[in-house]
């Protein structure tokens, strides 16, 4: 099964699954892969994803924005639930891996790659044939399991080591290594380029041997969900700009920032907030 599919080049490519988020709501369009291909459209790339999903909510949100699409009888599909003691997580459904294979031939040299999984649906290297200017990994899909209830917990990065040394830059949270120093420390030592994000507090990122703190704008906080993502697509795409890990931080801090001052998708920035971000990094 293949949805809205365009042979057409991209600059940005992100595999990972597109999810349902249950939310007091109602179902929402959630995952790794709507945020950052939506970040990357607003910041002016042409995008595209790939990915493995059920029929369960319509796409209209990604109008535009290519998806090629693996069979799948449902979505993956996440319920946070929030309490005292912080967010408990289930993952209610599970789609089935995703085959790169389907990824279309003229994809394979998009400028930047970013493998995006959220349960475990993505191998953490490019097969041959593919050859971004830039691969960006967010691994938290690959640092968690969950219980026969669905039940969410931290688990080990099997890959990490190899993988961390392949990619251009990676991303991920604090929160998705349990606030683990030493393991984020392992990470760095591994990796050529490491941000790790820290919600309200910014970001840090190692480099070379050297490691940089960004705080966060003071901003008024309605939904953080999909702030890292925006994030790590905003990152990356500014990292390639520029080659300067230290101006693609305070970049992606100013624009994850203004994500989380509206609902869901609808925080993704604008053009004119962009340029706004951009302003002020160059100030």
């Amino acid at each position: 099964m293949f949805e809205m599919v365009s042979l057409e080049p991209v600059d940005y490519l992100v595999i990972g699954h597109i999810t349902v988020d249950l939310t007091p709501a109602g179902p929402a369009l959630g995952g790794s892969a709507v945020y950052s291909a939506l970040t990357a459209r607003a910041l002016g790339l042409r995008a595209g994803i790939v990915t493995a999903r059920g029929n369960e909510i319509p796409l209209n949100a990604l109008e535009g924005i290519p998806v090629v699409c693996g069979e799948a009888p449902a979505s993956t599909t996440f319920e946070n639930l929030y309490t005292p003691g912080g967010r408990v997580q289930y993952i209610r459904q599970v789609a089935p891996a995703i085959n790169l294979d389907i990824v279309p031939e003229a994809w394979r040299r998009a400028r930047i790659i970013h493998l995006a999984p959220v349960a475990q649906e993505v191998p953490a290297s490019l097969p041959s044939g593919f050859r971004p200017a830039l691969l960006g990994l967010t691994p938290q899909g690959w640092m968690r399991a969950w219980d026969k209830t669905g039940l969410v917990y931290p688990c080990a990065w099997q890959e990490a080591e190899n993988a961390l040394r392949e990619a251009g830059a990676v991303v991920f949270s604090v929160e998705d290594v349990g606030g683990d120093e030493e393991r984020i420390e392992q990470y760095a030592h591994f990796g050529r380029l490491l941000a790790v994000t820290e919600g309200i507090a910014g970001a840090r990122v190692f480099w070379h041997g050297d490691s940089r703190r960004f705080r966060a704008p003071k901003v008024d906080e309605v939904d953080a969900t999909g702030a890292g993502d925006v994030f790590a697509a905003a990152f990356f795409i500014r990292l390639l700009e520029t080659r300067d890990p230290w101006e693609a931080a305070r970049f992606a801090n100013r624009v994850a920032a203004i994500s989380v001052t509206r609902p869901g998708i609808q925080g993704i920035p604008t053009a004119s907030e962009i340029q706004a971000c951009l302003m002020e990094v160059l100030d």
